[in-house]
């Protein structure tokens, strides 16, 4: 993954680029002390992970964040505790505070490249592990940002503008598009089965040529997704061969 680091204090990058150091799969392509500097690079450059601090004399991160048009994924890094509400209505993957431990640093890169890191640190050997069981979502519902682990979802439904996520005993009304969750989840896990419905793969405990069942309850299967469902059915090992 390549990285832009965007902060106004040395120190941070150095921190930053040395963290980023140790992790065979990220490297730094530009480093940035000011907005200006880093939005000149990204229009002529693409980047794959940006670490944004926030509080930076003329444009902050925020306001940055706010006027790219293509955002990479966005990691903030701040002093300041104040921002975590709003920096998660603009869909960064994590929200750093400083000073940024290493360990807490690989936890926010897990969630932006889709694996794990182990610490080596942690006296186990360099390696890449699936992070699934930890992974999550905020979804706003009213005024709350609500944290949604994944491996808690059960299905997730198209209300036109709005998404109802069902997990467990309880269900999360979200002002969303169901396609905007369909990109986020994990292909493995997830699966499309109707214009209107995703469900978690490992939910389903049986299907018709119609319809598959989960939590006892039929949710259609369309035309257009069957194919695309049964083939993931096969690779979950849900349709064993006879």
């Amino acid at each position: 993954m390549k990285c832009l680091i965007l902060d106004d204090e040395p120190l941070a990058i150095e921190l930053l680029q040395s963290h980023i150091g140790r992790i065979d799969s990220l490297f730094v392509v530009k480093t940035c002390t000011n907005a200006i500097e880093a939005l000149n690079y990204l229009r002529h450059n693409t980047v794959d992970l940006l670490f944004l601090d926030i509080q930076m004399p003329k444009i902050t991160g925020i306001d940055l964040l706010r006027s790219l048009s293509n955002k990479p994924k966005v990691i903030l890094t701040t002093a300041y505790r104040d921002y975590a509400f709003e920096a998660f209505d603009l869909d960064v993957v994590d929200y750093l505070l400083k000073p940024i431990s290493f360990d807490r640093f690989l936890r926010a890169v897990s969630k932006a490249s889709g694996t794990i890191y182990a610490n080596p640190l942690a006296g186990t050997d360099y390696q890449l592990v699936h992070y699934f069981d930890d992974a999550y979502i905020y979804l706003r519902e009213e005024r709350e940002m609500v944290k949604v682990f994944l491996k808690d979802i059960h299905y997730i439904e198209s209300l036109r503008d709005y998404i109802r996520v069902k997990v467990a005993n309880q269900q999360i009304i979200s002002y969303n598009k169901i396609g905007y969750l369909e990109k986020k989840l994990p292909e493995n896990k997830f699966i499309r089965v109707h214009r209107s419905f995703i469900v978690a793969l490992d939910r389903i405990s049986s299907f018709t040529p119609v319809s598959v069942k989960l939590d006892g309850f039929d949710i259609p299967l369309g035309r257009k997704y069957k194919n695309e469902t049964m083939k993931a059915l096969h690779r979950s090992n849900i349709l064993q061969s006879g």
